[in-house]
């Protein structure tokens, strides 16, 4: 039996209900957040997550297949939402972190992708002491479990509408590559690429049965709360330029900007 563990899971093993797990404390996040850049987030996550990050798409295929990632950092290793306490207060965690050490997981037997998911959880966060039960005596399940199993069952749900509408983009040819360049008020200049967006001006070219599978599977709904999170660039480039050092005379600032330029290239590469 073969387990792909997600990406920021070190070993994952199947959940069984009399293990006790190591769950974080409070502020606590996984290591694998100090050094991401970009986050996924699922199709209801739209809804909040677009008040804070950016939403672009990313792809690991060559434009073949996409998936929608909220941006934390404008470099490479660099989550701008962390903190040395946890995140940073009153900003959106994605479930990719709440869910930790948890997930759900493919299994592979005889070199056979299984389609039913595994319940999965961090290898090293099973502990004989010092852990929480998720089960009583009589296999009842208990509070802890009960929140997290809510968890994993909605955000699995969702990630099956993320993958339905990131198909209908593709199919109707609605992404485009872009980068971002930014200038800091402190100096120096950034270049992200690798992402994508959806090209509002396409919209209009697609025939009346494609406009109407937009509305009625809530992708169109999507697509411009996607829109309006580009404008979070700038709200990213601020975080950005105030971790920097300050500059010796306050006088001597300039504004941080920032600008997007699409690329017509669709093999454009994160």
């Amino acid at each position: 039996m073969q387990i792909s563990p997600p990406f920021g899971y070190k070993e994952i093993i199947p959940f069984l209900k009399n293990q006790k797990v190591k769950l974080p404390a409070p502020g606590q996040l996984p290591s694998f957040t100090q050094s991401l850049n970009a986050i996924p987030v699922s199709y209801t996550e739209f809804n909040v997550a677009h008040r804070d990050y950016p939403i672009v798409f990313s792809s690991g295929d060559d434009g073949k297949t996409f998936a929608p990632v909220a941006v934390l950092g404008l470099q490479a290793q660099e989550n701008l939402f962390v903190l040395d306490d946890g995140w940073v207060p009153g900003v959106y965690v994605p479930a990719y972190v709440r869910r930790y050490p948890f997930c759900m997981a493919r299994v592979t037997l005889d070199n056979v992708e299984q389609a039913e998911r595994l319940i999965c959880v961090e290898k090293d966060n099973i502990v004989e002491t010092g852990g929480v039960p998720m089960f009583g005596d009589t296999q009842e399940p208990l509070a802890p479990w009960k929140e997290i199993e809510k968890l994993l069952e909605e955000y699995e749900a969702d990630l099956e509408r993320t993958k339905e509408m990131c198909g209908i983009l593709a199919d109707y040819g609605l992404l485009e590559p872009f980068t971002m360049q930014a200038t800091l008020n402190v100096g120096g200049s950034m270049h992200l690429t690798g992402m994508f967006r959806v090209d509002e001006k396409k919209i209009e070219f697609l025939n009346a049965s494609q406009h109407k599978n937009l509305i009625k599977k809530g992708v169109m709904s999507k697509i411009y709360i996607h829109l309006l999170s580009l404008d979070n660039f700038g709200r990213l480039l601020d975080r950005k330029a105030g971790r920097a050092a300050p500059v010796a005379e306050a006088g001597a600032a300039k504004p941080s900007t920032a600008k997007s330029e699409a690329k017509p290239d669709k093999k454009d590469k994160a």
